[in-house]
């Protein structure tokens, strides 16, 4: 990933400020007086379950200027890990509330006592925990995309507040009224975040709508749509982004995936996205007629080359993680760029292969060495069979100079097989750049 050490850092410390803050609030002023320490552990586990839950929304919001040099793929992972982190954080504080006192427990959950404490302290806990496990094992669950989606878009709101409402109610440690006043900032920020990403994004879209104007095959299993912009310039990227794709009438739709645009950066008013049928969205692309309303957000992504630069490259894909390295290269034609390149193309068979007829073109136009690698071949097939591993590397690649750039897409077996092998010939880290394809 294209992450320097000085954003790495600023970035680190913005979110452990943010995470930390209700934390800070409660021990670091005014703090009440002290009971069993693991009533106070409990305690201090709760507000630090309050800032990390308002930092989810920061990180599941697709904020380009959070996500900007780490990659979106990257901030989702760490979306997901922090969501558990957090989950284990909210079950914690209750328990050890218990462990130390089981009447520090029943007073909070007893609705006699106070019911709205107890209900947003109940509500909080099971809604986390469904939260967490429908996201986690969404296909096992059988859950719908669109269900899924509504459910992730609304009930983290619903938690934020209930989190908020039960520190403020419980008026402990945040007792002081200018201790509420900056955790409602804190909480209200986060809020708004929220409602930046679910409302106010799709309404700024709505000024930029696209239409299909083809759908083509590629593949018995891949179709590329072909967007055209709408009464607007279009969207710039750079060759390797990818944009979250809307169809329908409304941008406010519940069916909204990640798809690399795979057409050349020269022409932003037209952009292409090829999927391999693996759900029932991508399956349905086959069906899309010309003239379809489409909506597209974006640009979003790290994984991107600067084909003005003259340096050699070395790029490897696995089955459709082919699309933004297409992209790359042709953009690279249009520019009429001459570094020379390497194309290392892996497929589970030679039907699988997306953009076959246009890469062998480009590999008699253009200093391109391309190489296929078929993992069941055909009995006609001549060319490299298995996996991408050391030895083929060693076949077709270059000795690294520390000036070569590596672009890998595909696969995680692939992915996790190949970076150790190219970091052992000698690429260094900040050359070897990847992006994988599970975001949602």
């Amino acid at each position: 990933m294209k992450y320097g050490f000085r954003q790495a850092l600023t970035w680190i410390v913005v979110y452990l400020g943010i995470v930390l803050l209700p934390l800070i609030l409660a021990i670091g002023f005014q703090a009440p007086p002290a009971r069993p320490f693991a009533a106070e552990f409990g305690a201090l586990l709760g507000a630090l379950a309050l800032g990390a839950l308002a930092m989810q929304s920061v990180i599941s919001g697709r904020q380009r200027w959070f996500a900007q040099g780490a990659g979106m793929d990257n901030i989702l992972q760490f979306h997901r890990q922090l969501g558990i982190f957090a989950l284990l954080l909210v079950l914690s504080h209750p328990a050890a509330m218990f462990i130390a006192d089981p009447g520090y427990l029943l007073l909070y959950i007893d609705p006699r006592v106070n019911f709205l404490r107890a209900a947003a302290l109940g509500f909080v806990v099971a809604a986390a925990l469904f939260l967490v496990t429908s996201s986690l094992w969404r296909t096992k669950f059988r859950l719908p995309y669109e269900l899924w989606r509504l459910i992730h878009g609304i009930l983290p709101l619903l938690i934020i507040v209930g989190g908020l409402g039960h520190a403020l109610l419980v008026n402990n440690y945040f007792a002081q009224d200018w201790k509420k006043a900056v955790l409602a900032c804190l909480i209200g920020l986060s809020l708004l975040l929220i409602i930046e990403s679910r409302l106010l994004r799709p309404l700024r879209m709505l000024r930029q709508p696209w239409r299909v104007i083809e759908a083509k095959a590629e593949t018995d299993q891949a179709t590329t749509l072909v967007f055209e912009a709408e009464g607007h310039v279009g969207m710039k990227f750079r060759p390797g982004q990818f944009t979250w794709l809307t169809l329908g009438d409304s941008p406010f739709s519940l069916q909204q995936h990640p798809f690399s645009i795979c057409s050349s950066a020269a022409h932003p008013e037209r952009l292409e996205i090829t999927a391999k049928a693996l759900g029932d969205f991508t399956s349905g692309l086959s069906e899309v007629k010309p003239g379809t309303r489409a909506w597209l957000e974006g640009p979003y992504g790290v994984f991107f080359h600067d084909a003005t630069r003259s340096r050699a490259t070395v790029f490897i894909a696995g089955g459709v993680g082919i699309t933004p390295i297409i992209s790359m290269l042709r953009t690279y034609r249009e520019l009429g760029a001459h570094s020379p390149l390497w194309l290392i193309y892996a497929c589970s068979d030679a039907e699988a292969i997306l953009f076959r007829e246009e890469l062998d073109e480009m590999a008699a136009q253009l200093p391109l060495t391309l190489v296929y690698v078929i993992t069941n071949p055909p009995e006609d097939w001549s060319g490299e069979t298995g996996y991408v591993d050391e030895d083929l590397l060693a076949r077709y690649l270059p000795d690294d100079n520390e000036s070569i750039e590596y672009f890998l897409c595909g696969p995680p077996p692939m992915m996790d097989s190949v970076e150790p092998i190219l970091i052992a010939r000698g690429a260094a880290l900040n050359r070897v750049y990847s992006e994988r394809f599970n975001l949602v």
